[in-house]
């Protein structure tokens, strides 16, 4: 998958990033299951830059919940 920028994930609904969302933690669970039975991965940065993707996802989901919250 490839790397998703804030402003790509700010233009995503609230679904679509949901299900962004997902697929990212199953490609993070694969490529970890592929180290704990000792193959080799793709790219050496690849999880870091998975996990990143994951918490820009998560902040932008919360930033998205805070201006809801605030606008009540």
């Amino acid at each position: 998958m490839a790397i998703l920028r804030p402003k790509e994930i700010r233009k995503l609904s609230a679904a679509d990033r949901q299900k962004r969302l997902h697929d990212l933690h199953l490609e993070l669970a694969k490529e970890r299951g592929q180290i704990a039975v000792g193959a080799s991965t793709t790219s050496p940065g690849k999880i870091a830059e998975i996990r990143k993707t994951i918490a820009r996802v998560h902040t932008i989901n919360n930033e998205e919940k805070r201006k809801g919250a605030s606008k009540q």
